[in-house]
């Protein structure tokens, strides 16, 4: 596939790192000629300087005969305008577009063909917003994942000493669930994956990946001691336009403080929000925490565009009595590093925007994709086509297909009902299948799993 990448920044990087390991044509294009040398350095792919809405700069990156157009540039009417150029000089076949201003994405009726052509709409503010009010709903959880319209979820939760199922194995936790059927995807020990069987034990620091259907994740992660008390007190440090969506979409629900050190920001912030608090003043200063109670806090979130400011403020405010610290961090490179002890959870958003991207990249039926493991592993859902003479899924039970190293199926939904992927559930044509990746790497061979035969057609 030949795939034209508008902008090289943290989503356009990634966007290309990811696909370039896969053995895909991809050119980037970008006006940042120092940004363009590292990524080439780096990676096996093609690189172009200069306006990335400009027909004659998209035709020298080959946008004439390219299968997709990725437009992530940092700006929405530089991308707008080159899905458009694309459509009307070049039909591009599938043109993705990022835009992050709300007051356009509300204006459905502006994409399509006869306005302008974008086929996908990627709105990372929205996508970080939502990973986030996961989190909110599952105290405890390090990651949630709605699969099949949000009847499967994928949970990610951290062991920790004194846990009851320390040391127990993944035979001897299911029996303590009996009543909610779950399904352990994967575990992971430090780097490393875990291959998840009967007699495998779980250790303390563990990150344990479990799928269900979505009303046993709540009563598997109680049963677990993994559910923790419910929140109420958010403090947001940012009132950026993340900061602004958060607080506007949790503040029915939750007593919400949110602090900005612009002045003119914060009263803006104040106009658009009804029950949020919004402080105007650092949120690295001992004394308005101090003031604000702190450590009554449930959860803190930093949301600021600076790693440095919003790891700071994170330590701080863990260290005045917050109960769990949330960060977002834009260099995945910090994420490991700072994630533990003190910072609960980091996130980088442009792994969470990446996921999106990628569902439309993949070969094969993908129903979603999602980035896992800061980019190392990956959870999809894969729509199985054939029948049992032209499909290597369809027609067998979990435990005759053949799947690749690392590979582990955790749930099919059907009609809406959901089946947890042991050995003798048989997949159907049409079925969506959550497919856990301990390494992406095996993404072509899951894909030439999920093909179907010539005899298909």
């Amino acid at each position: 596939m030949k795939i034209v990448i508008l902008g090289a920044g943290q989503v356009g990087g990634t966007l290309a790192e990811s696909l370039a390991n896969e053995k895909m044509d991809i050119t980037i294009v970008d006006s940042d000629g120092p940004r363009l040398r590292e990524l080439q350095d780096k990676l096996d792919i093609g690189v172009i300087n200069g306006h990335a809405a400009h027909p004659d700069v998209l035709h020298s990156a080959g946008i004439e005969d390219a299968d997709m157009l990725v437009a992530v540039t940092g700006s929405d009417e530089i991308n707008m305008l080159a899905c458009q150029i694309a459509h009307s000089i070049y039909r591009t076949p599938t043109k993705i577009c990022r835009i992050r201003s709300n007051s356009y994405v509300e204006q459905k009726s502006l994409f399509a063909n006869d306005a302008i052509p974008i086929d996908v709409i990627i709105a990372p503010e929205k996508l970080v917003t939502e990973h986030i009010i996961g989190l909110l709903e599952y105290p405890g959880a390090l990651q949630v994942i709605d699969f099949a319209n949000s009847a499967v979820q994928l949970v990610a939760i951290r062991a920790q000493a004194g846990d009851k199922f320390i040391g127990e194995t993944l035979y001897n936790i299911q029996k303590m669930t009996p009543k909610q059927d779950a399904r352990v995807a994967a575990i992971f020990r430090g780097d490393r994956a875990i291959k998840p069987e009967r007699s495998t034990e779980i250790e303390p620091l563990d990150e344990v990946f479990y799928v269900a259907a979505k009303e046993n994740i709540r009563p598997v992660m109680r049963e677990l001691g993994q559910l923790s008390r419910p929140y109420n007190r958010i403090m947001i440090a940012g009132g950026g336009n993340i900061g602004l969506r958060l607080a506007q979409a949790i503040e029915n629900q939750y007593s919400v403080k949110i602090i900005e050190q612009n002045g003119e920001r914060a009263e803006t912030l104040s106009e658009q929000l009804n029950k949020t608090i919004v402080l105007h003043g650092s949120a690295s200063d001992t004394e308005l925490l101090h003031s604000e109670n702190i450590d009554s806090i449930d959860v803190f979130i930093a949301l600021t565009n600076d790693d440095e400011a919003n790891i700071m403020s994170s330590l701080l405010a863990k260290k005045l009595g917050a109960r769990k610290v949330i960060t977002l961090i834009t260099n995945p490179a910090y994420v490991d590093l700072v994630q533990g002890e003190d910072i609960d959870i980091a996130f980088a958003p442009q792994l969470i925007t990446l996921g999106s991207l990628l569902t439309h990249v993949r070969r094969g039926d993908m129903a979603a994709v999602h980035s896992l493991r800061r980019g190392a592993a990956e959870a999809l859902e894969i729509i199985a086509h054939g029948d049992s003479k032209n499909s290597k899924v369809v027609g067998k039970c979990v435990a005759d297909i053949e799947t690749p190293k690392g590979v582990r199926i955790g749930a099919i939904v059907r009609d809406g009902k959901v089946f947890i992927a042991h050995r003798d559930v048989v997949l159907e044509t049409d079925d969506h299948v959550i497919v856990f990746l301990a390494d992406k790497k095996q993404i072509p061979a899951v894909e030439a799993l999920f093909q179907v035969g010539l005899g298909f057609f």
